[in-house]
């Protein structure tokens, strides 16, 4: 070990990072259709209620698989979205890191493995691994 003493973390980002892989192919419109939809679901279950015969029983276990169902998308939303992993080191004085890493991966549950990963890798090698999905920047 050469004493260094590195900082590993993980930022959630809300849109996806642009690269150059992307550049020609990027037509997302931002948040519009998200919203667009949420509306439109929204329209569509008040019509839903509204239209209800007064007589009519619903039973809580259908109300509870709407509810999921409805739930999913979004959830599943939230948990893929991309995270930036970020491995730094040192201090030149004006607290800027003197070695940086940086890297993109998708899903929470993935980034939670890849930083524990480059965690180990950093105490055995004294740096993380040019193999895995960080790279260095300065």
């Amino acid at each position: 070990m050469n004493g260094r003493l590195w900082t590993v973390h993980g930022t959630l980002e809300w849109r996806t990072p642009a690269t150059e892989d992307d550049f020609e192919h990027d037509v997302a419109a931002g948040y519009v259709p998200g919203v667009v939809m949420l509306v439109l679901i929204t329209v569509l279950v008040v019509a839903l209620i509204a239209w209800m015969p007064v007589n009519v029983v619903v039973p809580g276990w259908l109300l509870l698989i709407l509810t999921l169902a409805i739930l999913f998308f979004p959830a599943r939303w939230a948990v893929r979205r991309p995270w930036t992993l970020i491995a730094e080191t040192g201090d030149d004085g004006e607290g800027e890191p003197t070695e940086r890493w940086m890297g993109t991966i998708r899903g929470y549950f993935s980034a939670r493995t890849e930083i524990a990963r480059i965690a180990k890798e950093i105490s055995q090698d004294t740096q993380p691994s040019y193999e895995g999905i960080l790279k260095p920047l300065t």
